[in-house]
C-alpha cells in the first residue's frame, strides 16, 4: 500500500512539474534531496553502530543482567506477571536501556525477544501492552539518534535539546503508563 502511495506522489509531482514548466527544477531538487539523504544516513550510521556495539558488549559481558537487577523493582511493578521470569525481565531491561540511550533501532530486537517470551495465545497480555507503551513513549536520557541527526546537519551543539527531551519523555511515559494501567483494569 505504501509503495502505491509513494508512486502516486511521484507521478503527481512529475505531472505538476510538466504543467508548470518546472521539470528541470523538480529533477534537480530530487537529485539534491537524494544526495542529502545519503549524507544524513552516513552521518547517523557511525553513532548507531557505536551504540549498537556498546549494547552488544553490555549484553555479552553481563552488564545487561546487572542493569536488569538494578531495574528489577521498577520492572516488577510495571510487569507484575513476569516477576518469576528472569529471561523476560533481562530482555525488557535491555530494551529499556537502549531506549534510555536514544537507540530505538537497537532496542527493537530486545523488545521483540521479550514479546516472544511473554506470548500467551493470540491476545496481547497487559504486560505486552505495557512494553509497547514503554517503547512508544521512548523515554530517553541521552537522545543519541536525534543528536547524531542534528550533528550531521550542522548543529553546533547537538545535545542542547536534553532538557526538552527529558520533559517530553517523562510526560509521554507518565501518560502512557497511566493509560495502560487504566485500560488493563477494564
Amino acid at each position: 500500500m505504501l509503495s502505491y502511495l509513494w508512486a502516486g506522489i511521484v507521478v503527481v509531482s512529475l505531472v505538476c512539474a510538466v504543467f508548470t514548466g518546472n521539470l528541470t527544477a523538480t529533477s534537480a531538487a530530487a537529485i539534491e534531496g537524494a544526495s542529502a539523504a545519503v549524507n544524513t544516513v552516513v552521518g547517523i550510521a557511525g553513532a548507531m553502530l557505536l551504540w549498537g556495539g556498546v549494547m552488544e558488549t553490555m549484553r555479552r559481558s553481563g552488564i545487561n543482567a546487572k542493569i536488569a537487577k538494578l531495574l528489577r523493582p521498577l520492572l516488577d511493578r510495571l510487569f507484575p506477571n513476569q516477576r518469576n521470569n528472569p529471561a523476560v525481565i533481562e530482555a525488557i531491561s535491555a530494551n529499556v536501556s537502549a531506549n534510555l540511550l536514544g537507540l530505538g533501532n537497537v532496542a527493537t530486537p530486545f523488545g521483540l525477544a521479550a514479546m516472544r517470551k511473554m506470548k500467551n495465545g493470540d491476545t496481547a497480555t497487559a504486560d505486552q501492552c505495557m512494553l509497547v507503551v514503554l517503547n512508544a513513549s521512548s523515554i530517553q536520557l541521552i537522545p543519541t539518534t536525534i543528536a547524531a541527526v542534528r550533528g550531521s546537519l550542522g548543529a553546533t551543539e547537538p545535545f542542547d535539546i536534553l532538557v526538552p527531551v527529558w520533559i517530553t519523555s517523562l510526560a509521554a511515559l507518565s501518560a502512557g503508563v497511566l493509560s495502560a494501567r487504566l485500560m488493563a483494569k477494564r
